[in-house]
């Protein structure tokens, strides 16, 4: 593991946990209509989706606790007279759902109190009408989308290039922001003053609603197919996925306040066709993506400016519709931190939880910060009038201990701690510094400031660790205490070259063996390449290694007082280099001395086999020239 490092995260281990398929919703039958759209929306209590009807759309809504197999005929929400393209929940109210559909219009619904699929025996299920129709698109609605801080806020896009603001109460289109092509995504800000929309033109806008106008208009993904586009909450952050000109999946993340380009660049995921689903969860700041035609939910945290890849979700069942449960409805007890819920084969609908692993069995309040809960900022009227705010949040402490949400202000932050207050000075610091007000500790200090007379005895002492060994140990007496963090000694590189000065010292005397060796063969060699004794440059050590000291301590001496060593070990080394050039050709004169006696007995016993001599005599001729050709190999090696 040397030399890796791995990013803290509390949510860097979250799996997602798959439903049997006797816990899912099954038995549906899902919209197979190509428009672009997520199919299926879910609250706490209900789960809606977009239905394959005949005669007219309609949609379904299925209390989130009627799970297995539901019955064959059931009650649908019937009104439009073209099939339904897009469904939402509204926040605060979860009885309330608002739908678009191919005709133009959009109609708000109200689930009937104790609604149930199942009926009785024999008992046809009743349909449910809506409650308001909110008429003004020329053109097919594609997307209804609820203010997240307003009551009764709704925007809708439709194709005739227009996004309209309604005001559900009433029932009139407040404001209308125009476009040059069809909408595919939008989104409002966590505060519901900003809508971010992306279109067909592959333009991303950012717009002012209530002043209608768009204050950015920036390129978005530059592919042909569908981008979407989602409000990072309370950042001034949005998330973008769309296609690259090569058709490659792609992330993007954008600062509002300047969002000519991504930050750090469009980042391709890979190069499946479908269009890749954003869902933010503001509360443990991760971004999800699910796509459409694979099995696979990507999720990333937001952190230092940029999303970190945590893990992903794999299947081998296909989705075409994914929906995420807002988190006050998370189960709490089994460390749930998000629920989704994909629709499979248009058949059934599968929750999917992401769990964080903890064997604890107590709420875990590090991985569940406060969460907005089911109270608006503000009411139609403000909005329009131009009030902004959060809306209230709740802590899911008190749901998981089964009492009512317990609100929290909306300008909570979980990572913001009360300052610590400093401890009380002692009353011989505080007379050393009468005229000095005491500065307020930060929350990251854990006690009061150090008074100026340990500031003086924490630098002294720092200057003590770069005086010599004896001078530090005449001074333990001083008992005072650095605050100061300990700094080692400085690389001290006389030491470097004393040990490159004893082993030269060592290769000279290996020279000075092996010519010793050889003085029985002939002439004695001269002794003037002899190296000189080990310690000489050993001692020069101490000299250096004070110097380098006394350097610390006067930066202004320092230059100085380490020109002598260096002089001095540059004549050394010099004079060592030339006695070894000396032994060096001593040896080869040596050596061509060993050649011409090897030489002349050779001709000397050629003259004496020439004359056809022999006898003892040569014998031993011959074994002294074999002798001193193998000496004199000896010696060239």
């Amino acid at each position: 593991m040397s030399g890796r490092f791995v990013r803290s995260s509390k949510y860097r281990h979250v799996f997602g946990r798959p439903t049997k398929k006797e816990q899912c919703y099954d038995n549906l039958r899902i919209s197979k209509n190509a428009w672009d759209t997520n199919l299926v929306k879910a609250n706490p209590h209900y789960i809606s989706v977009n239905w394959e009807a005949s005669g007219g759309g309609a949609f379904a809504v299925i209390p989130i606790n009627e799970r297995g197999r539901l019955p064959d005929q059931l009650p649908l929400f019937r009104g439009h007279t073209a099939v339904v393209l897009d469904i939402d929940w509204n926040p605060f109210n979860d009885s309330l759902i608002a739908s678009s559909s191919d005709d133009g219009k959009a109609f708000i619904w109200k689930v009937p109190a104790g609604f149930t699929l199942r009926t009785e025996e024999g008992e046809q299920p009743a349909d449910v009408a809506p409650v308001a129709r909110l008429v003004g698109h020329s053109r097919k609605v594609g997307h209804v989308l609820f203010n997240p801080a307003a009551e009764n806020i709704l925007a809708t896009s439709s194709g005739d290039y227009t996004v309209k603001v309604w005001d559900v109460e009433s029932g009139a289109p407040r404001l209308t922001l125009k476009h040059t092509d069809i909408v595919q995504s939008l989104s409002w800000s966590a505060n519901g003053s900003l809508i971010v929309t992306t279109s067909r033109d592959k333009k991303l806008r950012i717009w002012d609603v209530r002043q209608e106008k768009a204050t950015h208009v920036v390129q978005g993904h530059a592919g042909a197919k569908n981008s979407r586009v989602t409000w990072m909450g309370e950042h001034d952050r949005i998330a973008t996925t769309g296609f690259s000109r090569m058709s490659d999946r792609q992330l993007g993340l954008w600062d509002i306040r300047d969002p000519k380009e991504p930050i750090g660049g469009f980042e391709t995921l890979d190069s499946i066709s479908g269009v890749c689903m954003p869902f933010w969860d503001g509360s443990t700041q991760c971004l999800y993506l699910a796509g459409k035609g694979d099995g696979n939910i990507r999720y990333f945290e937001y952190a230092q400016d940029k999303f970190e890849f945590l893990s992903e979700y794999k299947s081998a069942d296909p989705q075409r519709g994914v929906a995420f449960l807002p988190k006050r409805g998370i189960n709490t007890h089994e460390n749930e931190v998000m629920r989704a819920f994909k629709t499979v084969n248009d058949s059934y609908i599968e929750p999917i939880s992401f769990i964080v692993p903890r064997r604890a069995e107590v709420f875990q309040d590090d991985i569940y910060p406060p969460v907005v809960g089911s109270k608006p900022a503000m009411s139609s009227r403000e909005w329009l009038d131009g009030k902004e705010g959060l809306p209230a949040k709740i802590d899911l402490g008190s749901i998981y201990a089964g009492e009512e949400p317990t609100e929290i202000s909306s300008d909570y932050n979980p990572a913001s701690k009360a300052p610590v207050s400093p401890r009380p000075r002692s009353p011989v610091r505080q007379e050393s510094e009468p005229t000095k007000e005491a500065p307020q500790a930060l929350p990251s200090f854990r006690g009061p400031p150090p008074s100026m007379k340990e500031q003086t005895s924490s630098i002294a002492n720092l200057a003590s660790k770069f005086a010599d060994k004896d001078e530090v140990d005449s001074d333990d007496g001083d008992e005072d205490t650095s605050s100061f963090e300990e700094v080692s000694k400085p690389f001290d590189r006389s030491e470097r070259n004393t040990s490159k000065v004893e082993d030269k010292s060592e290769v000279v005397a290996l020279s000075k063996g092996l010519s010793t060796s050889s003085a029985p063969l002939g002439p004695e060699a001269p002794h003037s390449a002899s190296a000189p004794p080990p310690s000489q440059p050993t001692s020069a050590q101490p000299k250096s290694t004070a110097a380098s000291q006394t350097a610390a301590a006067s930066p202004s001496s320092s230059s100085a007082s380490a020109n002598p060593p260096i002089q001095s070990y540059l004549q050394e080394i010099k004079s060592l280099l030339e006695k070894q050039s000396l032994t060096m050709s001593a040896q080869t004169d040596r050596i061509a001395q060993l050649s011409a006696e090897v030489d002349t007995l050779k001709t000397t016993l050629g003259g004496q086999q020439g004359g056809n001599s022999g006898g003892q005599a040569e014998t031993e001729k011959d074994e002294r020239i074999r002798a001193l050709e193998r000496e004199l190999e000896k010696l060239r090696s």
